[in-house]
């Protein structure tokens, strides 16, 4: 009778779950196929994380730039008139059996730290202001 076999503790031992290996590795291929389109339009955007779903049939690819809300509509015109190419690209890098449909969506999680932070400094910057008697208490009329 043979020993059961033990699971090496070698590069092949992945610490994570697949989705999240995959997802990692789309938004590195998209990111760099990006930077190989050089398109303007999307000069400042940073793709920020996918969310595939288990069966990869679609990859929501979440993304951030610069120009904040006023350059959403532009960034995802821009980039649902080069999805096929960036979907191809997917497909030629990573060995999976499907490439999923890529959705992109801007990333709302990152906007609303920004403003939890702007909330948080301004608070910071009041209280300050109080203990040091310089707060002035703006006019509500």
């Amino acid at each position: 009778m043979s020993k059961p076999r033990k699971r090496s503790s070698g590069s092949s031992a992945h610490k994570y779950p697949r989705e999240a290996r995959l997802n990692e590795l789309l938004r590195e291929v998209i990111a760099e196929e990006l930077v190989r389109i050089d398109d303007e339009r999307l000069a400042f955007v940073t793709i920020t994380a996918i969310d595939v779903d288990a069966e990869l049939n679609r990859a929501i690819v979440y993304f951030d730039s610069l120009t904040d809300e006023e350059g959403d509509e532009e960034i995802l015109n821009t980039l649902g008139e080069l999805r096929i190419r960036i979907q191809s690209s997917v497909g030629r890098q990573i060995r999976t059996k499907k490439t999923p449909i890529l959705d992109f969506r801007p990333d709302t999680v990152i906007r609303a730290a920004a403003r939890i932070d702007e909330v948080l400094r301004i608070d910071r910057e009041r209280r300050e202001a109080m203990e040091q008697g310089t707060y002035v208490v703006p006019d509500t009329e």
